[in-house]
């Protein structure tokens, strides 16, 4: 590889960094598995309290 192209290629590879850094980020924020289960845990105390039981139409007395 001559010398010109291996410049171009890593100031090629440098500029792509820098712009990936000033692109906006698509990711969501990790969320441990230990913290996906409390917060499933609220949210399941949180509709079982909040809704009545359900009565079933098979069931009429």
């Amino acid at each position: 590889m001559n010398r010109r192209k291996k410049l171009n290629q890593i100031l090629r590879a440098n500029a792509k960094k820098a712009s990936a850094k000033l692109a906006p980020k698509n990711k969501d924020t990790y969320v441990s598995k230990a913290d996906r289960l409390k917060l499933a845990e609220a949210n399941a105390e949180a509709t079982t309290e909040s809704t009545p039981e359900a009565v079933h139409p098979s069931e009429t007395v």
